[in-house]
């Protein structure tokens, strides 16, 4: 493969801007390079000196472009990405009047298969190189994702979504069926190219202990795959799941009971927890993925993302579409700045890339091989455009010093200011 260099502005990070100050743990160059080598990346640094040192290597100049990582959005549906932005419903009448009815659809191949390509399409566009979905219970679905994933050499990761009560019978398996398909599906996907596999219960309320039961065992058989689900979105959501659970002391607990905790979880939301869930996640090393469009869109309430990074909770960043009414990350930024705002703590434009690369990897535990722009890491990179429409350009040169031209980017930024991709070093 040709040795490339990207030559334009660079932002990296070698630590967490949540933990460090900021100023220490990211590097900005305003004249940098990228060289790229046999899909991953082979060094980062200063442009006129990676160009003197490999002078046969074929260069891309994005001038004042931002090369960035490619985002990383670690928790979304792709079957729901036909019904986004679906008008006014709670997470509860949202399922059953929008996101069941179109699941169903999915035991139909050639259905997933273009719903499949669409979602990926969509999320390069907007620079994302990583999604991790959950798919629905029809094996067809997990197929579908991977497939498409793989034509696009993406490092992604996806399960079978399993329910075995309070869903529609059509949408219904077993504990049984769970296990089987669940256990066959990983076993032909997980490390099969760059595709990785997730034990995948949807939520608490439409799992019996039994069904439970069996996912734990499955995981504790393979505990070096991801176990993703959903914790704490909205308060009916709790109050259900006390009914339900009775003897459970929190909603995080139905999950422990049956071995559904450890440090390769992944808890998307997880808004309303209480002082015993945070510690238990902080204790197993679990991780929590923030999806601040979906909350505010279905109205689930404002996640503490500063005070879980302060109790040392790894933390991602998603578009939870369908819930969530984009397909774009830098407005799940612009959202997550919302967020914190009316939390009562400003995130640094530096701590929305970071949760938005770095941030949701670690959450996936695949720090240093994706959403990190440095040696050794896979070449899935996104090139921001800082000027891509006129209200951001008349901000942007304005600006003083380099976080003051990003910002607006992350606020009024869409897919129109992705002015390059790629991924595995191949541009996209």
């Amino acid at each position: 493969m040709t040795t490339q260099l990207l030559l334009g502005q660079t932002l990296s990070f070698d630590g967490d801007p949540f933990i460090a100050p900021w100023e220490d743990v990211t590097k900005h160059d305003s004249a940098g390079g990228v060289l790229i080598k046999d899909g991953v990346i082979s060094a980062v640094g200063t442009g006129a000196d990676l160009r003197a040192r490999h002078p046969d290597a074929m260069v891309v100049d994005y001038g004042d472009h931002l090369i960035s990582a490619g985002f990383v959005d670690a928790h979304m549906h792709y079957p729901q990405t036909g019904i986004i932005a679906s008008w006014g419903k709670q997470l509860i009448d949202w399922l059953n009047t929008y996101t069941f009815p179109e699941e169903a659809r999915f035991g139909d191949r050639v259905y997933a298969d273009d719903v499949a390509t669409r979602t990926l399409d969509l999320a390069l566009a907007n620079g994302t190189t990583t999604l991790t979905s959950f798919c629905t219970i029809h094996p067809e679905s997990v197929d579908a994702f991977f497939d498409a994933a793989a034509i696009r050499n993406m490092a992604v990761v996806a399960g079978k979504t399993c329910m075995d009560r309070n869903a529609p019978d059509n949408l219904r398996d077993t504990a049984a069926r769970a296990y089987d398909e669940s256990k066959a599906l990983l076993e032909h996907w997980h490390g099969r190219g760059r595709a990785s596999y997730a034990i995948t219960p949807r939520f608490s309320p439409t799992s019996t202990p039994d069904q439970l039961a069996a996912l734990g065992a499955l995981w504790a058989e393979h505990p070096d795959v991801l176990m993703q689900t959903h914790l704490s979105e909205q308060t009916a959501e709790l109050s259900w799941v006390a009914e339900l659970f009775p003897d459970a002391r929190d909603y995080l607990e139905t999950y422990e009971t049956f071995g559904l905790l450890g440090e390769n979880g992944v808890f998307g939301h997880a808004i309303h927890l209480t002082t015993r869930e945070r510690d238990r996640l902080a204790e197993a090393g679990a991780a929590i993925v923030h999806c601040p469009t979906s909350n505010m869109f279905i109205g689930s309430g404002l996640c503490p993302v500063s005070a879980l990074k302060q109790q040392t909770i790894a933390v991602g960043l998603a578009t939870d579409t369908g819930g969530g009414s984009s397909f774009s990350m830098l407005r799940t930024m612009a959202a997550a700045y919302e967020v914190g705002q009316l939390s009562g703590t400003a995130l640094h434009p530096a701590q929305l890339m970071w949760l938005a690369t770095e941030g949701s990897a670690g959450a996936l535990k695949k720090s240093g091989h994706i959403g990190h722009l440095a040696a050794g890491a896979a070449a899935d990179i996104c090139v921001i455009d800082l000027q891509s429409t006129p209200a951001i350009a008349q901000r942007a040169i304005r600006a003083n010093g380099f976080w003051d031209a990003l910002f607006p980017t992350i606020m009024m930024g869409d897919d129109r200011a992705i002015a390059d991709v790629y991924v595995a070093g191949v541009r996209v």
